[in-house]
């Protein structure tokens, strides 16, 4: 059977911890960012988090059910800060291209709990914000709920798999991410065009281009597809709106005249 978590009031303790703190969800959670930045993603442990904390690994699970459960609070963190971090305008495609940035750069300034987190689905109050905002910009900018659920689905998935694939760059060792960036200029850069004409026109290109994340080039590529897929889905409404009753659609004459 499930552990279960003890509500906030009774699991405070009341002693500070070996270190002088009082522990807490959000104490927890911090504490488990920089465990991660400093053991990688495999290296957060029960035992290792409660030496940084100064208590007894079994506290960690008065708060949480488990190191899942601390995991999917750790990936509510990361998009809770993006959030934090964004302004709504009104401007529903800068809006979106902010967000997505903020989340991006939210999960890359810990690339380990990135790695981590960034495939969950945390189901926690902060994450269901941002989903909450991001549907709203959409809802609210006039998008079909179809399309606005369809956009949504693309712009997250997007941001989290940019995100993951980014921070896995640069959770590897300052040496391995030098040798693979140098790859472009040592390899692809000296293949001959006879037999990789393309690779060998473009190689000043692809080692120019390829050390820097994609993720901004394809986000506004995926919201200047929605924006055209919302002014084609707004013109039939507007010729509508400015038919008499009557009127055929197809040639504009009146049937009745």
């Amino acid at each position: 059977m499930p552990k279960q978590v003890v509500p906030e009031r009774a699991r405070r303790r009341r002693r500070p911890t070996r270190q002088g703190s009082v522990l807490s969800e959000t104490l927890i959670v911090h504490t488990a960012l920089r465990v991660l930045r400093e053991h990688g993603s495999t290296g957060l442990t029960a035992r290792r988090l409660g030496t940084a904390l100064g208590a007894d690994p079994s506290t960690l699970y008065r708060y949480f059910a488990g190191m899942d459960d601390l995991t999917r609070a750790i990936g509510e963190e990361l998009m809770g800060r993006a959030l934090d971090d964004w302004t709504a305008t009104g401007d529903w495609q800068a809006d979106l291209r902010a967000l997505g940035l903020a989340i991006h750069s939210s999960y890359l300034a810990h690339p380990q709990a990135a790695v981590l987190t960034a495939s969950r689905v945390t189901g926690r109050p902060r994450e269901i914000a941002v989903d909450e905002a991001i549907l709203g910009v959409l809802r609210d900018a006039g998008f079909p709920d179809a399309t606005a659920v369809r956009v949504y689905h693309a712009f997250i998935d997007a941001s989290l798999a940019f995100a993951a694939l980014d921070a896995g760059s640069l959770a590897l060792t300052d040496e391995a991410r030098a040798t693979d960036e140098e790859m472009w200029n040592s390899t692809y850069a000296t293949l001959p065009a006879d037999t990789h004409p393309h690779i060998a026109a473009t190689a000043r290109l692809l080692a120019a281009r390829m050390t820097h994340s994609a993720y901004p080039v394809v986000l506004d590529t995926l919201l200047n597809d929605a924006a055209a897929r919302l002014t084609t889905a707004a013109a039939p409404a507007r010729l509508t709106a400015g038919r008499s009753p009557g009127s055929s659609a197809r040639t504009g004459v009146n049937r009745r005249a």
